[in-house]
């Protein structure tokens, strides 16, 4: 593997592990076994590696949900397989990462705004519709209010004024807040639909 992608991955696993403000450069090449000024031959300030981290997650997830999308069967199943994904990407990242982002590196903050609002509301809004079309959403519904609080939903969860025991039990809680948010939205079809892939994953685990 190139040193490159090896600063990148390792990067990324630090970032995801104490947040990215508490990360040094030091901290980066250490394990790697390299100097620091080797990392900056590759990566000008900590800012584009930062940049060049998270634009690589942003990336690899647009093309996640694109497959999910293709290959579910409805779009309930849809939104499980994108759970699934959520899971891993969630499951050891410390929520800081976000509010460090925010704060010390706005330029890949804005590239993530953009994702968000852009990219995530087209694919919630697409789910909503095609829910619809296959009655296990609810017609009634304004699918534009309900894609716009459903991303508010997915960020409340970093928050750790609302969330203080956030850094340990963030899937746990993107699990209780899409249920929750699944259940409002299904019709009665859909809702016998969403105990079925749930019974299939308790069982799968």
């Amino acid at each position: 593997m190139e040193a490159k992608e090896r600063i990148l991955i390792k990067a990324h696993e630090l970032f995801n592990r104490y947040g990215i403000r508490s990360v040094s450069m030091d901290d980066i090449a250490a394990p790697l076994g390299m100097s620091k000024k080797t990392v900056y031959q590759y990566y000008t300030d900590k800012d584009e590696l930062v940049n060049a981290v998270f634009s690589g997650v942003m990336d690899d997830n647009r093309t996640k949900c694109m497959l999910d999308k293709q290959e579910a069967e409805n779009a309930l199943h849809e939104v499980f397989l994108a759970f699934d994904m959520i899971q891993e990407v969630f499951a050891d990242m410390n929520p800081s990462v976000l509010f460090d982002m925010e704060k010390y590196h706005p330029s890949i903050f804005k590239k993530f705004q953009e994702y968000k609002n852009g990219f995530l509301y087209g694919m919630i809004k697409n789910n909503i519709e095609r829910g619809i079309k296959e009655e296990l959403y609810r017609a009634e519904i304004d699918v534009d209010v309900i894609a716009r609080h459903r991303i508010y939903n997915v960020m409340l969860a970093f928050n750790p004024d609302v969330f203080p025991d956030n850094r340990t039990n963030l899937v746990h809680i993107e699990q209780q807040l899409l249920e929750h948010f699944l259940y409002g939205l299904a019709t009665q079809k859909g809702q016998k639909l969403i105990q079925k892939y749930k019974q299939q994953r308790q069982k799968s685990k």
